[in-house]
């Protein structure tokens, strides 16, 4: 598998090697020079899950790394399951939450890990990214144990729940939190700064674990397929895909898995009140604002990083990002999404709300649509307790760390001070 910088093509690397330095020159995103499009889809949906992601991911990696070597990577990283749950008539809910941190991400920071454990087996690592809620967790316990390689994971101090953050701060061993006094944008520019800090790149092996890196995106390919393996067993006509948006890199992989074959009618961006895709779509301008604080603060990303990779493939294609539909809800109608959810039987949280809401908006009377559950509705049961005006219960995963003291560092927005924190721990 060969990969150029979108943003200096000549640099061409192997998936091995974009693994390894996650990020290309200039901060430069890595994009497949060629995308493999499957045949016989039928049969390739009525494949259980596993079976099916063997074949995806192999129609990347086999002739680089063997399909051998694929399938022990998925069968040790996807080992929890995935679910499609009727919310209503004409929506279903894409449930990714039933993985050890009960959140979309343990789909790529599971294989991710697996990939850097078995393909850069010998070289130190060490693992720097930023996490507005979920990646913090997934990457987290992904990582946490593994020989020679060592995390470190920024979060905007008080931006998100605390059930959130005690997922990941709690670890201790080779896992080290810094909690930034700033907001996830903020967080996100210091990872990339470092990486374009040649001393500290080169000096400490970086390596980054946020959906910039290849390997979680075509981790995340695996479950749309699944989401349309079984929507299709219910129904003849394609689905529409709502995905709740922050940094891009779940949309990302649902347009690598359209231009794969898939059939998908079409996609929609959902967005909080950081709405800068959206307004893009809309109005053709790039003008992101401050970012705002959410109920959905997995989504509070102003400046979403994967957006290049997003046109990127729709150039590819030959498609118009006409054909993705932005829509963003206000904090009212986020609460308002989330509430009827519940009226109807389905007990949800604020991000997927949102998408199920755009989703609502955006079908039309023959369409049906799927929309993503990316993380259990206790991981931010302050919020869903207080807009149903329930008392959720906490699953295993979060009452084992809910009275474990943080281990965090609190740094500045400063990079200075971090990258004197990244040489003082690594």
């Amino acid at each position: 598998m060969e990969l150029y910088n979108l943003k200096h093509p000549s640099q061409v690397v192997s998936f091995t090697e974009a693994l390894k330095l996650g990020l290309g020159k200039d901060r430069g995103l890595f994009f497949p020079k060629e995308i493999p499009v499957l045949q016989d889809m039928d049969a390739l949906l009525a494949l259980p899950f596993v079976e099916r992601s063997k074949k995806v991911l192999g129609a990347w990696l086999a002739s680089e790394i063997g399909q051998d070597a694929v399938d022990s990577l998925v069968e040790k990283a996807f080992n929890f399951d995935l679910k499609l749950a009727k919310a209503d008539e004409n929506r279903y809910c894409l449930e990714l939450f039933h993985g050890p941190t009960l959140a979309f991400k343990d789909f790529g920071a599971r294989f991710m890990a697996q990939c850097l454990n078995e393909l850069a087996a010998g070289d130190k690592i060490n693992i720097l990214t930023a996490t507005s809620g979920d990646t913090g967790a997934a990457v987290a316990d992904a990582f946490f144990g593994l020989d020679k390689i060592q995390v470190v994971v920024l979060y905007p101090k008080g931006k998100i729940s605390v059930l959130q953050e005690k997922m990941f701060t709690t670890l201790g061993d080779n896992i080290h939190t810094v909690s930034v006094e700033s907001d996830f944008d903020a967080c996100q520019d210091l990872v990339k700064r470092a990486f374009e800090d040649s001393d500290v790149r080169d000096g400490l092996h970086l390596n980054s674990a946020n959906s910039i890196n290849i390997s979680r995106l075509l981790a995340q390919i695996c479950y749309y397929f699944e989401a349309v393996a079984q929507f299709k067993a219910q129904h003849q006509q394609d689905p529409v895909i709502a995905v709740p948006s922050g940094n891009f890199g779940n949309l990302t992989a649902g347009l690598f898995a359209k231009a794969m074959g898939l059939p998908v009618a079409r996609f929609v961006a959902a967005t909080n009140n950081n709405d800068t895709v959206p307004r893009y779509l809309d109005e053709g301008d790039w003008l992101p604002h401050a970012t705002v604080a959410t109920m959905s603060n997995a989504m509070d990303v102003a400046e979403p990083s994967n957006w290049p990779r997003v046109e990127a493939i729709t150039e590819k294609m030959g498609w118009s990002l006409s054909e993705i539909t932005g829509v963003a809800l206000s904090e009212e109608d986020t609460s308002e999404a989330l509430k009827s959810l519940y009226c109807q039987g389905y007990l949800s949280e604020p991000h997927a709300a949102i998408a199920a809401q755009a989703l609502n908006l955006t079908l039309s009377d023959e369409e049906k649509g799927i929309f993503l559950g990316t993380a259990h509705p206790a991981k931010f049961k302050d919020v869903v307790d207080k807009e149903l005006a329930i008392e959720l219960p906490l699953p295993v995963e979060l009452a084992a760390v809910e009275n474990k003291d943080i281990l965090s560092a609190t740094l500045a927005a400063d990079f200075s001070q971090l990258k004197a924190h990244l040489f003082k721990i690594l």
